[in-house]
C-alpha cells in the first residue's frame, strides 16, 4: 500500500502543479487584458490565493508520496492535507478531479500502510 501511496502521491502532485501552472497563466494573462481595457477575460477576486494554492498544494502532495514508505503518518497528514487545498482553492472539475482524488486517495493508502511490515520499513536494532 505505500508503493502505491508513493506512485499516486507524486503522479498526483504532477498533476496538480499543471493545473496550478495553468491557473497561473489564466491569472496572468486575465490581469493583461483587464490593464490593457478589455472587459471579455475577467481576473477572479482570490487570484493570490490561487497562485500560491496552485504551487503549495502540488509540493504537499510530492513530498507526501516521497516520504510515504519510511513515514507514512507525515505522508498521509501531506497528502491528505494537498487535496484538501486543491479542493479548497480550485474546487471540483475536470482537470482537478484527478490531482484531488490522486492525492486523497494516496493519502488513505498511506494512513493504511502504516501498520504493515511491508518493504521499506525501518529495521529495530535490538
Amino acid at each position: 500500500m505505500k508503493q502505491a501511496a508513493v506512485i499516486l502521491g507524486i503522479i498526483g502532485g504532477i498533476l496538480g502543479l499543471i493545473v496550478g501552472i495553468s491557473v497561473a497563466g489564466w491569472i496572468a494573462f486575465t490581469g493583461w487584458v483587464e490593464s490593457e481595457g478589455a472587459e471579455f477575460a475577467v481576473r477572479p477576486e482570490n487570484a493570490e490565493t490561487l497562485r500560491v494554492m496552485g504551487v503549495i498544494a502540488p509540493l504537499l502532495a510530492i513530498s507526501g508520496g516521497a516520504m510515504a514508505v519510511l513515514r507514512p503518518f507525515m505522508g498521509a497528514v501531506l497528502l491528505l492535507g494537498a487535496a484538501a487545498a486543491m479542493y479548497w482553492a480550485f474546487g471540483v472539475g475536470f482537470f482537478t478531479l484527478f490531482p484531488i482524488a490522486m492525492c486523497g486517495l494516496a493519502g488513505l493508502f498511506a494512513l493504511g500502510g502504516a501498520g504493515t511490515r511491508e518493504p521499506g520499513t525501518i529495521p529495530k536494532n535490538r
